[in-house]
């Protein structure tokens, strides 16, 4: 049976709990989806890829302008400027600033271009990394649902073999009663059977605890009630036609650890590019509203004019006669805060350049650390391509040998079944030894037990080269 990846929408199926739990047939895909939606790993590395998307997005915000405000209210006691017509006062002054300041940056060494194509990159890595995680859980799924079947067939193996062997105690103890046999016969098929009956312990013991294990994966409370859909024997033991290489080559293009280091790699060189970037100039347009208030900012209001003699006179036919004039009389008043804040308000456009002359080599060490951990990213896909090719040989040798022992062994049974055959015919008929029967019943036993492993060893073993050659 093919490994199936695809993890679409497929209804997901209910879990009844309880002592009464009916028994249910869990298909493979289902088994896969509860233990994908359930996994732990696999929602934290999707709150990884939310992380990333943040950052991305927080890199692009980064190119419009910024926009701050600001408020300062105090008092000023003793000489001190007043703020309103900045000449020196001596009094107490209550005062307040607003201001509204917007920077865009124009260039920088291309570094918020540059970071922008790190976060990308980065989110990348973390997609691949989560599609990593669900894979791994579907491989650990597949593999246990098979341990889970091969554990049945063993179980089922051995109450088969029980079978044979009560029939046969059967047989002898009735000889038994008519005085046809001597009791050692019966005894030693009495023991046989005996451990036959520890042996299908043994495999309900070892079933129950690969069903413990698949249940686990999938996140759901353990039941023995549970049934699995059995897998097709004639696709699954199918021989594997596909080679190393190929599955290698396939590996490389779709296995989410290789991608996660690729885009990781990528990631790492734009940030050795956006820290260069601090290196050059930055240009920057800037632009500032602000206005203020004093409250010792007084205006003067006219109250009334009048008509007062002045120290000039003209001469009226030799008489000097004074000159009148007007004098207006004024009262004094604050001004009050709403129009000071209205009436003072001013603004300013400029353009700045920031060069980085010195700063204690600190933006070139963060130009060498992004470096060496770019080297690393490298390193790092390097070893992780180099690890993947080493396990696809290993596996692709181990699928090997399983084919190879699969094949003896189906000859093994052919042969053991046929000693069997006449070993039990001679001894129904009296004329063979029960030391000759047992052993010609333990190697068929034996021969079956291992062809049992032997068949999902290989369809394991597949399972393997499959979780890579996608």
């Amino acid at each position: 049976m093919r490994r199936v990846f695809c993890l679409s929408s497929v209804l997901f199926f209910a879990l009844t709990l309880g002592a009464q739990q009916t028994s249910q047939v869990l298909t493979l895909q289902q088994c896969i989806d509860s233990a994908v939606k359930n996994s732990i790993e696999v929602q934290q590395r999707s709150l990884q890829i939310d992380a990333a998307t943040v950052d991305q997005s927080q890199a692009k915000l980064n190119l419009l302008p910024n926009l701050n405000g600001s408020v300062n209210h105090g008092i000023n006691q003793g000489r001190s400027i007043d703020p309103f017509t900045n000449s020196y006062i001596n009094q107490t002054v209550n005062y307040a600033n607003y201001g509204l300041g917007s920077d865009l940056v124009l260039f920088n060494g291309l570094n918020l271009r540059n970071l922008i194509k790190q976060a990308t990159y980065a989110k990348n890595a973390s997609k691949a990394d989560w599609q990593q995680s669900k894979d791994f859980v579907t491989l650990s799924v597949i593999l246990a649902y098979l341990r889970v079947l091969s554990n049945e067939d063993l179980m089922a193996l051995a109450k088969q073999q029980v079978d044979v062997t009560r029939q046969q105690v059967e047989r002898l103890e009735k000889l038994h009663r008519e005085g046809a046999i001597s009791p050692p016969l019966l005894y030693d098929l009495r023991g046989q059977l005996k451990e036959g009956e520890l042996n299908i312990i043994s495999s309900q013991n070892a079933w129950r605890t690969s069903l413990l294990e698949l249940t686990q994966l999938m996140n759901v409370p353990f039941s023995e009630n549970y049934k699995l859909e059995k897998i097709d024997n004639a696709s699954a033991m199918a021989p594997y036609t596909a080679t190393a290489k190929e599955v290698y080559e396939n590996a490389l293009e779709e296995m989410g650890a290789v991608k996660a280091a690729e885009w990781r790699k990528k990631s790492a060189a734009y940030a050795v590019k956006a820290t260069k970037g601090l290196l050059y100039p930055t240009i920057f347009l800037s632009g500032n509203l602000n206005t203020n208030y004093s409250s010792a900012a007084m205006q003067d209001r006219l109250v009334n004019t009048t008509e007062v003699p002045t120290s000039d006179y003209v001469l009226v036919n030799g008489v000097k006669n004074p000159v009148v004039a007007k004098q207006p009389t004024y009262s004094s008043e604050r001004i009050s805060y709403n129009t000071q804040l209205k009436n003072n308000v001013f603004s300013g456009v400029g353009i700045g350049v920031r060069v980085p002359i010195f700063n204690s080599f600190q933006t070139r060490n963060r130009v060498r650390l992004a470096n060496i951990e770019y080297k690393n990213s490298m390193l790092v896909e390097e070893g992780t391509k180099r690890q993947l090719r080493q396990e696809v040989e290993q596996a692709y040798l181990n699928m090997t040998n399983a084919w190879d022992r699969y094949k003896i062994s189906v000859e093994q049974v052919a042969a053991y079944a046929e000693s069997f055959r006449a070993a039990e015919v001679r001894f129904n008929a009296g004329v063979g030894t029960s030391v000759d029967y047992l052993i010609a019943k333990n190697n068929l036993d034996r021969a079956n037990l291992n062809l049992v492993m032997t068949r999902y060893d290989f369809v394991l073993r597949k399972q393997i080269l499959d979780y890579y050659n996608r």
